[in-house]
């Protein structure tokens, strides 16, 4: 059994909260959200029990992937506000003991960065291997067949140079070449200007693709390819992502980390479980929290679910902590994903498993995809692939605070659509209503927070059949069943070979609450609930 008694650091016993920056309150009236918008919604994300918040990028960009190319790493973008608002942005999550994390995006940056513009300039200019340059093939074709994300060829011809260089992202995001140790300084001593700011950690884009094959091979078609992907799935990216040699920068960068206190690094990775480990690093010297988005990518299938909880758990290397993701600014919302009555079980199934729990910005009112006509998309993503519906716009919309003109949000017109019922879904209706979604995260928390079986204790399945998933938490001291059904249809727990007696604490239903249950359960479809069993 794992020692629970253990000290554990801010980022294990708490819930951290992702805000997408432009999308959740605008301050100057011009219908992006900004930092200044952030301060004046810190008491909501304090009440709700938060001990951490994730920002995606606020640093100065062209904005040609929205904050994800990089133009100063050390700057502000104006659409934000200013860097005196980020020192009071930090300084207010401070004060309210809780933590901030930005967005780190090491991989590439903008092609307005200044390094690209020296790199761009000349073959011979001192940083011209900063990037990933190559010669055409003789036949003039690209120097391997390697893909964008976002559709088309990674390659971009530059005519006054007479070489390629390599894209993973648009074309106005070239990657950096991270075997130069000149870039690798140059990040760290990115990392080391935030960290001397204070701040607490970073949660780093693309992690996995940071290093490629250095012999530039062509990567295998992928057999398993359907008409409806996006066209980088196309091919198995085995030597443009994932290289052995990535372990080495992440630990450099663990490193950083490492000679301030208490600070951390969350790494995003879309690998499969035996893969996403390693990022742990060989004697935990890797990221803090590689993300796992198993809960993402599966159906929401209680034996799918249970097998991938237990797989997840039993990969974890000696002292590897886990975490868990529902949402974010890339994928759909988990309310369009599963429903909003599911929506409150898998609250209670992310706020309930072993390790650090990641909300994701109005997922606690239940807000869902809204849905973004052709003419309005704005993500490159769906620009560039028109027809295959792969915008990221639908989850990346405007908080829903109130149900005045445009949600509170903004005075302005706001830069995405709200949806059509944002007066009835709001954070401010719900607060109105002790059995809203909102009112349920908040309890979630709150148990979770105050109860060590909860936020540090051991986690061990229990068989369970048909829609139903059920596992324990525990300490030596307390114990607690959690079932939850992830049908619309009644079920029944009634196992042959554990005993169990106990108080339902939290339930989906909460005129359950407070009822003794023993030996067998029934439950109502969409239901989920939390028993304090009786210690014998």
């Amino acid at each position: 059994m794992k020692d629970t008694q253990q000290k554990h650091l801010w980022w294990q016993e708490g819930v951290i909260y992702q805000i997408y920056p432009r999308s959740y309150q605008d301050s100057d009236g011009d219908g992006v959200g900004d930092l200044q918008g952030i301060i004046h919604r810190l008491d909501h994300i304090q009440s709700l029990g938060i001990k951490a918040i994730w920002i995606s990028p606020i640093f100065s960009s062209p904005m040609a992937d929205f904050g994800y190319d990089i133009s100063d790493y050390c700057g502000i973008h104006p659409l934000f506000g200013t860097m005196d608002d980020f020192d009071e942005l930090l300084q207010a999550v401070h004060d309210r003991g809780m933590k901030l994390i930005l967005d780190l995006v090491p991989n590439h940056t903008s092609d307005e960065h200044p390094w690209f513009k020296e790199s761009r300039s000349s073959k011979d200019n001192p940083k011209r291997d900063w990037y990933i340059w190559k010669d055409a093939n003789e036949d003039g074709s690209e120097p391997n067949n390697w893909l964008s994300v976002f559709g088309g060829s990674a390659w971009e011809w530059d005519e006054h140079t007479g070489q390629y260089y390599y894209h993973a992202f648009l074309k106005e995001q070239p990657d950096l070449n991270w075997r130069n140790p000149e870039v690798q300084e140059a990040m760290m001593d990115v990392m080391r200007f935030w960290l001397d700011k204070g701040v607490d950690g970073f949660r780093v884009d693309v992690m996995w693709h940071m290093i490629k094959d250095d012999q530039l091979r062509d990567n295998p078609v992928n057999p398993n390819y359907k008409a409806h992907q996006a066209t980088y799935e196309k091919l198995i990216p085995a030597y443009s992502t994932d290289q052995p040699e990535v372990h080495d920068i992440v630990h450099k960068m663990r490193k950083v980390l490492d000679g301030y206190d208490e600070r951390m690094m969350i790494g995003e990775i879309y690998l499969p479980i035996h893969k996403l480990m390693t990022y742990y690093g060989t004697d935990k010297n890797g990221a803090h929290l590689p993300f796992n988005f198993l809960l993402l990518s599966i159906d929401w299938d209680a034996t799918e679910i249970s097998s991938n909880i237990n797989q997840y758990e039993g990969a974890l290397p000696d002292g590897g902590w886990p975490n868990w993701v529902l949402g974010n600014h890339d994928q759909p919302r988990i309310t369009s994903r599963v429903g909003k009555a599911q929506a409150r079980v898998a609250a209670m199934l992310l706020l309930t498993l072993r390790g650090t729990p990641t909300i994701y910005y109005g997922d606690e009112i239940g807000m869902r995809d809204v849905p973004i006509p052709p003419d309005e998309v704005q993500d490159p993503q769906g620009l560039n692939m028109p027809g295959l519906n792969l915008s990221r716009d639908p989850q990346r919309t405007p908080m829903q605070w109130d149900n005045s003109e445009n949600a509170g949000f903004s005075k302005s017109k706001p830069w995405l659509r709200l949806p059509e019922d944002y007066r009835r879904v709001n954070v401010k209706a719900q607060l109105e209503d002790e059995f809203s979604i909102y009112a349920l995260y908040k309890r979630l928390i709150k148990l979770r927070q105050d109860e060590p079986a909860l936020h540090v204790g051991d986690y061990r399945p229990v068989v369970a059949s048909g829609p139903l998933l059920a596992y324990l938490r525990y300490t030596p001291d307390e114990r607690f069943l959690i079932l939850l059904n992830l049908s619309h249809k009644p079920c029944h727990f009634a196992p042959e070979h554990f005993n169990f007696e106990g108080t339902i604490v939290i339930d989906t239903l909460p005129e359950r609450e407070g009822g003794t249950v023993s030996k067998h359960v029934s439950l109502s479809g969409d239901e989920g609930m939390i028993i304090r069993l009786k210690q014998s």
